[in-house]
């Protein structure tokens, strides 16, 4: 909630009675000078940078089983590769509210948002812009040179671009699948300082397809509003035909993380756990999604993020198997 909507009228005794209204964790804990700049970057709803962090995750965990990463240096990696994926999300929210706060001014969810609502200047959102650069190059700086670069490659160019996609195709999610999944390729290189070209291929390509999945179903929420002010959507353009469409990507997404955990060499720990656990998510999801209801399709949005524990839990059980750190599951 923006703080323009901190509160709304209570009728009592024939007059209209301010009503506080609780604001979002942390919104409420900081200064209202500083809500907006928070908002901004969505800190207040996770979900996005949850859904950023997993591939920088996943593709951390396989590269550590593929080459026996000791676990000390595991948990600093997997911290650095959290960090990142939280900036790199942060300074995508700020860039596409820059780019999109007329449209965002005349959809219903979005209007009041610091930019569209002018709570911040363009201005003094592209200077907080620069700052999350910054601090984004900094962290880079640890990296090998191969990390560094495909890091800058995802925090710059990549992100950049997708605001202007929506202004010129039906499929801005098709760009998007790249951007949020270039974490895999970061997280591999940092750790093996190098790319396997075949196995980050197939889970690019897996990923992308989780990615066309779960924000067309997003972008259903808007679909009415994006029509209006000319928003371009594969959720606009699919029509009733999002349910097969994203059912279609999703099975693109489970079959590539099998092709995946074999060219890894992953054991059956993973293919149980990863690629059956996520299956079985992501048909309960479709068993319960309205895409007709904006809320339904918000909580799907959600269920994503939840999903990913399950898609890590069979990558690090097989990692943890492979160093001997839980022995008592090897074969």
């Amino acid at each position: 909630m923006s703080p323009s909507q901190e509160y709304e009228p209570l009728m009592k005794h024939d007059s209209v009675v301010p009503k506080p209204q609780k604001l979002a964790f942390p919104l409420g804990l900081v200064p209202e000078a500083v809500r907006p700049y928070l908002e901004l970057i969505r800190f207040h709803r996770p979900i996005g940078s949850i859904l950023m962090c997993w591939p920088f995750v996943w593709g951390l965990t396989m590269a550590a089983y593929h080459t026996e990463l000791p676990l000390h240096r595991y948990w600093p990696e997997l911290a650095r590769s959290v960090f990142a994926g939280f900036i790199v999300r942060s300074s995508a929210c700020t860039i596409n509210d820059i780019a999109d706060r007329e449209y965002d001014a005349g959809v219903e969810r979005t209007k009041n948002r610091p930019l569209a609502s002018g709570r911040i200047s363009v201005f003094a959102a592209y200077v907080y812009l620069v700052a999350q650069y910054i601090v984004g190059i900094l962290l880079y700086l640890s990296y090998n040179d191969l990390a560094f670069y495909t890091a800058l490659l995802q925090l710059l160019p990549l992100f950049i671009v997708y605001p202007f996609m929506k202004r010129v195709t039906y499929w801005p999610q098709a760009w998007l699948g790249i951007c949020m999944n270039f974490g895999v390729i970061v997280a591999w290189a940092s750790i093996t300082g190098a790319l396997d070209w075949k196995l980050l291929g197939a889970l690019m390509v897996g990923f992308w397809g989780w990615t066309m999945h779960y924000d067309t179903i997003y972008a259903c929420q808007d679909r009415k509003d994006d029509v209006k002010v000319g928003v371009k959507s594969t959720a606009v353009m699919l029509g009733d035909h999002v349910r097969p469409f994203t059912a279609l990507c999703a099975t693109l997404f489970v079959a590539m993380l099998a092709v995946g955990g074999v060219l890894n060499q992953q054991t059956p720990v993973y293919f149980v756990v990863s690629v059956g656990g996520t299956a079985l998510q992501l048909i309960w999801q479709y068993a319960k999604v309205d895409l007709d209801s904006p809320d339904s399709c918000g909580l799907t949005f959600i269920r994503n993020g939840d999903m990913g524990w399950i898609t890590w839990a069979g990558l690090m059980l097989d990692y943890l198997v492979k160093i001997d750190a839980l022995p008592f599951l090897r074969a």
